[in-house]
């Protein structure tokens, strides 16, 4: 064909038949009839259709799977993802789980009926089972900010999540903060424990006694922040600063300020972490903790696209460098 790699979609319509087809054929589903896995074995041949284990040329799509497309969090990975993907000439295809684990059958059916070159897993937890698929698949994987330790044969890609908890917690100790608490984002998250840590060792490193009453374990959502700010400054010695796991969260603590009739900074600093564009958005602007997430994306997307052609190459796991964004929601501890 002219010279150039054919597609799947070239072989589908020489065949007379759909992409999905072609690609059970190639991944040697079941669903197609001796007669037409036939035809397609012998137009893959004819044509020079090369197999990179699942074929050199593929389908030109990557499964970017994240939790939800609800908060400016979520969009900047997206628009990340999508920004490098189109850069290589791949589509993106998008599966939102609400939560729930990676590897209901009727999403693997699909995936390999589709024939996608890989998977981006953004904090999501991926079935065994679907593991041990998309290995028989030859699917590679990569995670961003994975859940726990998972497994070191992945490659995955992060944030400096507690030198950035670190960071943020200096700053406020560096204001005159001593009773500084903390609403983390769920804490089965690893990056929400590696800020838990961070956030412990610049206390101590200040010589400030860790108080578990500082501490509440939120949801990342702008509701958790309303609900654990409001617990947190009806305490009888309320904390002068709070930092938030998430941004949107810390927006949250912004409304139980208000309605606990105090001002941001004046008479409480706040620190988020993210770093969206709500930070800019909201009075007074929030200082935060960035975290490259498009810059995140894009290369959780460059490198399944780089192991779907080379399958060999070794895991990585990969932290990009977050740093503390000073705005307008810290100030010096009022007297």
């Amino acid at each position: 064909m002219n010279g150039r790699p054919v597609t799947i979609a070239e072989i589908a319509a020489v065949a007379g038949v759909s992409v999905p087809t072609v690609s059970k054929v190639l991944n040697g589903r079941k669903g197609v009839s001796p007669h037409t896995r036939s035809e397609v074995e012998r137009l893959l041949s004819e044509h020079g259709y090369r197999r990179r284990g699942r074929g050199v040329q593929g389908s030109g799509l990557i499964d970017f799977v994240i939790s939800s497309l609800d908060t400016q969090w979520a969009t900047a990975l997206l628009r990340g993802a999508q920004n490098e993907a189109a850069r290589l000439g791949f589509d993106l295809v998008v599966t939102t789980t609400h939560g729930n684990p990676v590897g209901a059958p009727d999403w693997l059916d699909h995936l390999a009926e589709r024939g996608s070159d890989g998977v981006v897993l953004v904090v999501s937890r991926l079935l065994p089972a679907a593991q041990a698929e998309l290995d028989r698949l030859r699917m590679p994987i990569v995670l961003v900010d994975p859940v726990g330790a998972g497994d070191q044969n992945l490659t995955t890609v992060a944030a400096t999540d507690w030198a950035g908890a670190r960071d943020a917690t200096e700053h406020l100790i560096g204001l005159g903060h001593r009773r500084i608490a903390v609403i983390t984002g769920p804490i089965d998250l690893s990056c929400h424990q590696d800020r838990l840590d961070g956030y412990r060792s610049a206390l101590q490193r200040a010589g400030i006694a860790y108080d578990p009453a500082l501490v509440r374990y939120g949801d990342s959502l702008v509701s958790g922040g309303v609900r654990h700010g409001l617990d947190l400054l009806a305490l009888p010695e309320r904390p002068t600063a709070i930092i938030s796991g998430s941004d949107e969260q810390a927006y949250g603590v912004y409304q139980a300020a208000r309605q606990s009739g105090l001002r941001i900074p004046k008479d409480l600093s706040v620190v988020g972490f993210d770093d969206v564009e709500l930070c800019q958005w909201i009075s007074p602007q929030l200082t935060t903790v960035h975290q490259p997430l498009a810059d995140m994306a894009r290369e959780a997307t460059r490198i399944v696209i780089e192991l779907s052609r080379d399958p060999s190459r070794p895991a990585q796991h990969i932290e990009l460098a977050s740093s503390v964004i000073v705005r307008e929601s810290t100030a010096r501890v009022p007297r």
